[in-house]
């Protein structure tokens, strides 16, 4: 199986994308793995339909013998490889069976084990090129070239690779930051929610920090280079992905770990089967029916089968309930989740912020709507978030607009216009407010921070340069947060840690609402991803809940993430193990009810399994087994297990899990 981050193939799909080089994003086909399971396939299901209806042998038999070849080939030479080290591998285990199958007749069964086997390594090739993909991408946020400032004025366009340390650079309004640095020069918002997963721009002022990635607002900035192209936090999320990647590789399925013991005593059983009858006188062709009824009925067929029905029929149930969980390896590991770490924005709350208060003050002889009808009016020509939020808070209340004039925005600072006369300004309180101690202003500034301190941001309305009201603006909280919260607390017998890169405030004033009392605000990336590695040093299953660029390394380096589909970036979706794809964040706790409901379906089979291989050695060593009964007594086994494990498909599962 290839590894997590394999070298991307050459036959990419590939899409421009503005300013730099295209996106690539693997092709299924482009991968050998997929080819050689789609021809094992469609050989498999040419033959079948030829031998069930009774066609000759040689119509058939040809087509199954190239579905083995074509299937095969790459596990079991892989599982060759691996006995050079001493290792038995399953898949090299699953060949054997399959041949052993065939040499006694059983060729169906044993193309079946095949198609099976080729079909897992090829979506597992596909998940891993993809992932590579995902990875190579997140270098397009930041831009190919950079305006650089030389010492004499001249602005040279350069690429960013060329930057160094000490080096000026200029950022236009509207583009992206080439390096990270400090403000040198302007004022201006910008977006970097894809490093802090912020939902609103930040204020960008002389001597702030700014890093590659981030989207520049209205004003131009001059920055000062602080890091080299390889070492900006954009080009550290990208190396943190890889490595915890790597490092986590897929974690074995308990059946996995018995096989390996199981197959190394079944391949010395079947040997001493065949042998030993020998040695005593027993003629060749008794000694090889023996032995290969032997192999039929302590072939693992039914072991593998307990496993993989219980999890791909949980998958498969997620999936029609908006959950997309990437394989059943991952299925299996949100069972074990006994921790949880969420995202902030996008996650716990909907990621759009939204206008929660109106508080006109007191002696300006506006109402509500008439202060939130005046900052629309003002604000409606910006394309600023916060002004967006204003002006569909407006269009909520059914509120008419009228039409503003001289529109005039300052990065930092907020909009001035002219409405029906009156100058209206809107914006930050710390900035609008001057030093005066009139009455207006000194109400405007307690309303202000009493807003403010309760984690929301606070928007200033005045009039010809008088305050007359403010508006509180925050992220919204999502209708079934209090549940999910209440539900994952149930399911780990501990609440869940909030991990955001938003204010402190605003995420203690959030953590009260849902009930989370482990709050880490203020976090960039690789601060979450110690959060994350300081419960795993605990001893703890930690799965991680996110959306956002920001939150792919702790994605990564969890036992478990999961993405919100709706809103997440492509990196995030790519990153998680399972994707929230409507966005209902209940359905986490679900999935992990139907995950445990999955792992003891498992423990049934393999009891079942076991019993029946057990009596089915038992028979052949101590008595006579007939192949006839032996075979229907294996196929039986593996049919009882199969039905078992589709148990889960029902609707009834899911609403177990929900409940």
């Amino acid at each position: 199986m290839p590894s997590t981050l394999t070298a991307p193939s050459t036959d990419r799909a590939a899409a421009p994308r503005e300013g730099g080089a295209p996106w690539r994003r693997t092709r299924v086909f482009a991968l050998p793995e997929a080819r050689w399971a789609a021809a094992a396939t469609i050989l498999f299901l040419i033959a079948l339909p030829l031998q069930l209806t009774g066609a000759p042998a040689w119509a058939w038999g040809p087509l199954y013998a190239l579905s083995y070849a074509i299937g095969g080939w790459e596990p079991g030479w892989a599982g060759l490889q691996a006995l050079k080290d001493k290792t038995l591998d399953v898949d090299l285990l699953m060949i054997v069976a399959a041949l052993g199958a065939a040499a006694i007749g059983q060729v169906m069964d044993g193309a079946l084990l095949i198609v099976i086997f080729a079909t897992s390594g090829a979506l597992e090739a596909l998940a891993t090129a993809r992932t590579a993909d995902s990875v190579r991408g997140l270098l397009d946020l930041a831009p190919a070239k950079a305006t650089r400032l030389d010492p004499d004025g001249r602005e040279v366009i350069v690429p960013v690779e060329e930057l160094a340390v000490g080096d000026t650079i200029l950022v236009r309004p509207g583009e992206r930051v080439g390096a990270d640095g400090r403000v040198l020069d302007g004022a201006s918002d910008v977006d970097q929610a894809t490093i802090t997963g912020e939902p609103l721009p930040v204020a960008k002022e002389v001597g702030d920090e700014i890093f590659a990635g981030t989207l520049n607002g209205t004003g131009a900035l001059r920055v000062w280079v602080e890091r080299d192209a390889s070492d900006t936090v954009i080009a550290r999320i990208v190396r943190m992905v890889e490595e915890a990647s790597e490092t986590k590789a897929p974690t074995q399925l308990f059946i996995e770990k018995v096989e390996q013991r199981y197959s190394l005593g079944m391949v010395a059983a079947t040997l001493a089967v065949f042998l030993i009858p020998l040695a005593v006188g027993t003629g060749l062709a008794h000694s090889l029916l023996r032995a290969m009824t032997f192999m039929i009925v302590a072939s693992p067929c039914a072991v593998v089968l307990a496993t993989m029905p219980p999890l791909l029929s949980a998958i498969a149930n997620a999936g029609r309930h908006g959950v997309l969980v990437k394989s059943a390896v991952v299925m299996e590991r949100l069972g074990q989740v006994d921790a949880v770490a969420l995202d902030k924005t996008g996650t716990l709350t909907e990621g759009t912020p939204r206008v929660t208060d109106a508080r006109p003050l007191t002696g300006s002889g506006l109402d509500e709507n008439e202060v939130l009808t005046l900052a629309a009016a003002a604000e409606h020509p910006s394309e600023h978030p916060l002004a967006r939020a204003v002006v569909d808070a407006a269009r909520e209340r059914g509120l008419d607009l009228p039409v503003a004039e001289d529109f005039d925005s300052t990065p930092g600072i907020g909009v001035t216009a002219s409405v029906g006369g009156r100058v209206v300004a809107v914006g930050s309180p710390a900035r609008l407010l001057d030093a005066s101690s009139d009455a207006y202003s000194a109400r405007a500034a307690v309303i202000a921070r009493e807003l403010e301190d309760s984690g929301r941001t606070a928007v200033l309305v005045t009039v010809d340069g008088t305050p007359v009201g403010l508006l509180a603006i925050a992220d919204r909280l999502r209708t079934d947060a209090n549940a999910t919260v209440a539900s994952l607390t149930s399911l780990t017998e501990t609440a869940p840690m909030l991990l955001t890169g938003d204010n402190p405030r605003a995420a203690a004033r959030l953590a009260a609402e849902v009930g989370i009392g482990d709050v880490r605000a203020g976090l960039l990336p690789q601060h979450k991803v110690d959060a994350v590695k300081e419960l795993e040093h605990a001893g703890r299953r930690v799965m991680v809940v996110g959306d956002g660029v920001n939150d792919a390394p702790a994605l990564a380096a969890a036992h478990t993430g999961v993405a919100m589909g709706r809103a997440g970036s492509d990196l995030a979706l790519e990153t998680a193990d399972a994707v929230i794809v409507r966005d209902e964040l209940r359905t986490v706790p679900a999935v992990i009810a139907l995950s445990r409901q999955a792992r003891k379906l498992v423990v049934q089979n393999l009891i079942i399994a076991g019993v029946f291989i057990a009596g089915l050695v038992a028979w052949d060593l101590i008595g006579t087994l007939p192949l006839p009964l032996g075979v229907a007594g294996h196929e039986g086994s593996t049919v009882i297990v199969g039905l078992n494990g589709l148990r889960l498909l029902r609707e009834a599962a899911w609403q177990r899990a929900v409940q």
